[in-house]
């Protein structure tokens, strides 16, 4: 990993990145609870290792990923999604307030996304995004 990624993964897990890796441990956490819920669940922590340490990574999605992850994405934005999506806004309002926290508030609001629809995706890092698997 280049020192850029890193100084930019560190910068962004100060200010945002652990407050949000939280909010998805959280609906993670509620959806294991709830045993039809496990793979929202698993999907929930999957992304906030990402959230954690997003500069380097991207999510991309999977060739194989069938109707069940479209109907679990529904499932998704209705019970979680849109309340970690605002959560993404209202944390890149602030980063937007300073002209070193821009950047951050543009790629927090480019993870929108993924936290509305994240099933049917996986984190790879950035080299491997138009690769072959």
């Amino acid at each position: 990993m280049s020192a850029i990624k890193f100084i930019l993964n560190v910068i962004w897990l100060v200010f945002c990145g652990i407050w949000m890796a939280l909010a998805y441990v959280l609906a993670g956490i509620i959806c294991c609870v709830l045993v039809i819920t496990i793979p929202f669940g698993i999907a929930s922590f999957r992304i906030a290792g990402f959230i954690l340490w997003p500069f380097g990574r991207t999510a991309v999605e999977r060739p194989d990923a069938g109707p069940a992850s479209c109907v679990g994405n529904v499932i998704w934005l209705v019970f979680a999604g849109w309340w970690l999506a605002i959560g993404h806004l209202v944390t890149s309002i602030p980063l937007f307030l300073s002209i070193i926290g821009i950047p951050f508030g543009w790629a927090n609001l480019k993870m929108i996304p993924i936290s509305l629809m994240p099933l049917g995706r996986e984190i790879v890092p950035t080299d491997r995004e138009w690769g072959a698997r």
